[in-house]
């Protein structure tokens, strides 16, 4: 909220404190004052609650002249939802991505994905990134915020600002979402004390986990002084069951299938070493591919691979049952010390902490031949007994010998850390001259603590089927012999043919990112007259991303065989219940490694040798930025006998970024063969970024907006090292560009709201972003021997430098035209007779457009192939809808969020055009009861219609790549007040 908007509010606090009582006020009170009754004399009245969180947040977005959308929390320590992310969901154009769980974890505006959103929390930039699932990218190493990090008791209200003005930090082209913890002067009496304690219930993992909070406030010194503290913590487990395909590829990718007898040409061809001849695809793996099922998959072509038998027929890489367990601590606290000598002078120093403790084990039962190419005895080595493909290529049946089945797991700790100190001040100089300003330093830390993927084969299994015959997105898989037997499988080294009998790699000390942060900034305001207020400042900020990696040598997990004695009965344990929660052919048990039985039998804890870090060195980026800015605002409805306010400005800002990091190289002294070379990039950049805002009122009840700004948005962090690597098993690699311009547009924004009841709103809102400059990872096809890296990288992985690599790079490319509307509604229904006048509903719907030019591949430098789609991360459709009931005692909500279809990632995988993720549709539900004015008890629910969350591939076939349910949550729970 602007200097001068918050000084017309603090000279009016009795008649906002007026507006908000109006808000809630019953129409018939209302029409008694407009007919000249004398309003009754009464007491002041505290209203809390979902509705009263509502009318707060209507004022808010009507006294602003930007255009903003606030959520304010129902009472001190109590916001409305579960998670920050979720409850942005009601808010018009605002869509939710979901992460590991089924938990809310980023969130898109207008359209823009989430690095396109700025996070501020008590007016600094934050960053937030955790660890996921390698299917949700992972870790996070660029600018996109992770709202799971933070408990909600920490915070009192969030505002998401969807035009810029002068004052207002650069390097958002969605929204600037702003994060604010209570203060304690804001609060009503002298001592406030609140706790709540909850018991939630998951469906699959069927646990009840605790999540507790409390927050104290205090007043000294006849209100002059307060102390606030905050604590929350939350303990929570949760099972995540599904099906992956990882990726989905044509055919020929890994070398077809294994040849029937006789057939020309021969595949794979003859090879001794491998024991591939006439009659063996390998050694001990007859031929048994009849010639139709082959012939058919041989002659399924696409038209950009006309004479490439296979590329039109589509494959999943690696289909797997899946199970997913996390293990869950979330503690977070705020202390705010605040001082007011007088109503001139503000001073307050607030403190963050949050911690995010996830222990993470993902198992797997899959097939792994179809990753794999000749060279590790994979996909050509596989017979092709049955097969039926869609008109489009895809795998609708398939019966297949020589497969390999491996049972996977994969072990991971990770954890989140933000901690952050900031110290502001405002003082009134005199009637018309005020000045403020800030100093704060935060730190955002995330560790891989550990990490541990462990696996073991079974070689050349007969009868393995893919079955997607009775029409659902995902397959039944059937396996050829009983996965639950552990003495079906093998852990032993590999075979001098290249046969793989089982592994694991280890990383057992941290890696991660941190991510540091300072700030600090001058205002002056001048007031000229009643009508017009002068802005300047000034502004210093310098962000910091360092990674760091104390990884094991590679040479280090080389397969050795199981102690004497030791057999793999000794060292599984079984995965159970997938038949049950989710079905389609899911076996009812399957026997995996325990990590930490096999971390203790193979005495992984000291066969480590490296002391120091000896992964990759410290990629660095380095941005400091200057800025200043001047600024007018305006209010003429005393000039002009009709309301007409705003502000415009501009903001200069100059940015100086410093990448530094290594490159693998050849080194004869390593014990990897490998070392590293630094280098280091230095460049700056320049943008003066003008924004107005205009708000008219040409009735009393109705606000048209204008606004118009030039903004910019910042590359990710990630990209800007100057570092590469590889992938040797996938055969895919990256290679950063420091040298990457940010995404700058030109944006207009149009508006008109009419607040036609007290409490209620109907507004339409137009927007429009010509970006001028996009930023897309380009892929090429490069042999690895080609790329300047040892081939001491390939080691363990047989693949051969000769083998061509994917190999993405980050270009600056022309942007395109974004444009969309926003529908909104908000409306207490008092006009309804007896109880049915505490209902009220929230609606709201958002479309949205876009066209982007992407390059697909590309070949020195040069596009080979291009499309056009939308842009990535966006859903051309959302919508949200509550309805609720609140009265004195009971107050009882349902929310229902869709989010329609959008691109994950341009471009896939060969033959494939992008990666999508599926429209949603996820229903929650609250209800509280209120014993007396101390004791309030909760019921939460969330995904009570057990939405599933799919991911596909190609814009035509809809491949499912990932399909996993997470089931419903349940929370009980009480709160006391005093």
């Amino acid at each position: 909220m602007s200097d001068f908007t918050s000084a017309r509010l603090r000279t009016s606090a009795s008649r906002l404190a007026m507006a908000v009582a109006v808000l809630s006020a019953p129409v018939s009170a209302l029409a008694q004052t407009a007919a000249g009754n004398e309003p009754a004399v009464v007491d002041e009245i505290v209203v809390t609650g979902f509705r009263a969180s509502l009318n707060k947040a209507l004022v808010e977005k009507r006294a602003e002249a930007a255009a903003i959308d606030t959520i304010v929390a129902e009472d001190i320590g109590k916001f409305p939802d579960a998670n920050l992310a979720e409850s942005m969901q009601r808010i018009p154009g605002v869509a939710l991505s979901r992460g590991d769980g089924g938990e809310g974890r980023n969130i898109s505006v207008r359209g823009l994905g989430a690095a396109f959103t700025r996070v501020r929390i008590n007016q600094m930039e934050g960053a937030a990134q955790t660890g996921s699932s390698d299917i949700y990218g992972a870790g996070n190493s660029g600018r996109s915020f992770d709202f799971n990090v933070f408990p909600t008791e920490i915070f009192s209200a969030l505002t998401v600002r969807k035009t810029s003005s002068a004052d207002i930090e650069e390097g958002s082209l969605g929204a600037t979402v702003d994060l604010s913890a209570p203060r304690p002067l804001d609060q009503r009496g002298d001592m406030v004390f609140t706790a709540t304690g909850r018991g939630v219930w998951n469906e699959l993992a069927k646990k009840v986990d605790p999540r507790v909070s409390a927050l104290v406030s205090k007043k000294f010194a006849d209100g002059k002084i307060g102390v606030l503290g905050s604590l929350s913590y939350q303990k929570r487990q949760l099972r995540e069951v599904g099906y992956s395909a990882v990726d989905i590829l044509s055919a020929n990718t890994n070398g077809l299938f294994c040849s029937p007898l006789g057939f020309a040409p021969q595949n794979p061809a003859t090879n001794a070493a491998k024991g591939t001849d006439a009659a063996n695809c390998s050694t001990g793996n007859p031929r048994t591919s009849t010639t139709s099922a082959y012939q058919t998959v041989y002659n399924a072509t696409r038209p950009d691979a006309a004479t490439t038998p296979g590329s039109g027929a589509f494959f999943p890489r690696l289909p797997r049952y899946m199970d997913s367990v996390q293990e869950q601590e979330r503690t977070g606290g705020s202390f705010t010390l605040q001082f007011q000598p007088d109503d001139k002078t503000d001073i307050a120093l607030d403190l963050i902490y949050s911690k995010f403790d996830v222990h993470r084990d993902d198992n797997y039962i899959e097939l792994v031949s179809f990753a794999r190419s000749a060279s590790n005895n994979g996909q050509p080595m596989t017979s092709l007994r049955d097969i039926q493909l869609s008109p489009k290529g895809s795998l609708v049946y398939g019966l297949f010998d020589g497969v390999d089945v491996r049972s996977e797991g994969l072990h991971s700790h990770f954890v989140s850390t933000f901690k952050q100190a900031n110290l502001d001040f405002r003082h009134e100089l005199n009637t018309r001259l005020t000045v403020s300003g800030l100093v704060g330093v935060n730190e955002s830390t995330w560790q891989d603590k550990m990490r541990m993927q462990y696996f073991m084969d079974r070689v050349d299994a007969n009868g393995v089927s893919i079955d997607y015959r009775d029409g659902g997105s995902t397959p039944k898989i059937g396996y050829g012999f009983d996965v639950s037997n552990p003495a079906n499988f093998t852990y032993a080294p590999g075979l001098a043919d290249g046969t793989v009998l089982g592994g694991f790699s280890l990383q057992g000390k941290p890696a991660g990112t941190v991510t540091y942060g300072f700030k600090s900034e001058i205002n002056l305001a001048w007031t000229l007259n009643d009508a017009l207020k002068v802005k300047a400042g000034g502004q210093f900020r310098r962000n910091q991303q360092k990674g760091y990696d104390t990884r094991y040598y590679t040479a280090d997990t080389l397969v050795k065989p199981l102690p004497a004695g030791t057999s793999l009965a000794s060292l599984t344990r079984q995965i159970t219940g997938l038949d049950s929660l989710w079905g389609n052919g899911a076996p009812a048990a399957w026997a995996v490694i325990d990590w930490k039985k096999f971390y203790d039998t193979m005495q992984l804890g000291q066969s480590r040798s490296c002391t120091v870090e000896c992964g990759s060195p410290n990629p660095t980026v380095r941005e400091a930025v200057s800025v200043g800015y001047v600024m007018g605002e305006f209010n003429f409805e005393d000039v002009l006998g009709v309301g007409v306010r705003g502000d415009i400005g501009t903001r200069y800002v100059h940015t100086n970024q410093l990448s530094s990091g290594l490159v693998s190289v050849a080194s004869a002294t390593s014990p990897t063969g490998v070392t590293g070379k630094y280098g280091e990039v230095e460049r700056t950049y320049n943008d003066w970024l003008p924004a107005a805002n205009l708000v008219i009122e040409p009735t009393q009840d109705v606000l048209v907006r204008l606004a118009a700004a030039k903004v910019m948005s910042r590359p990710d962090l990630g990209n800007l090292t100057p570092t590469s690597g590889v992938n040797p098993v996938t055969r895919t690699g990256t290679v950063n560009n420091p040298f990457l311009d940010p995404i700058r547009a030109n944006t207009v924004d149009a508006a008109v709201e009419w607040y036609f009841r007290p409490g209620s709103l109907i507004s339409a809102a137009f927007f429009y972003k010509d970006i001028k400059t996009y930023i897309q990872r380009v892929n090429t096809l490069v042999p690895f021997n080609q790329l300047g890296l040892p081939n001491e990288l390939l080691i363990g992985s047989n693949t051969a430098p000769t083998e061509l690599f994917t190999v993405s790079t980050p270009f600056n490319t022309p942007g395109g035209p974004l444009k969309g509307v926003e529908l909104n509604l908000q409306a207490p229904l008092t006009f309804l007779p007896g109880a049915f006048k505490n209902l009220g509903v929230l609606a709201n719907y958002t479309r949205v457009t876009s066209q982007i030019d992407y390059i697909l591949t590309s070949s020195g430098g040069v596009p080979t192939s291009t499309t056009t789609a939308d842009l990535v991360g966006l859903s051309k459709n959302t919508a949200s809808a509550t309805l609720y009931y609140e009265d004195k005692k009971f107050s009882v909500r349902t929310t229902a969020n869709y989010r329609g279809p959008f691109i994950r990632g341009i471009p896939a995988s060969g033959g494939s055009d992008l990666q999508g993720n599926a429209s949603t549709l996820y229903v929650d539900a609250s209800a509280s009861y209120s014993l007396n004015e101390a004791v309030k008890f909760i019921v939460e629910a969330q995904n009570l219609t057990d939405e599933q969350n799919r991911l596909y591939i190609d814009s035509q076939r809809k491949d499912t790549l990932f399909e996993t349910r997470v089931g419903r949550n349940v929370t009980f729970g009480v709160n006391v007040r005093f």
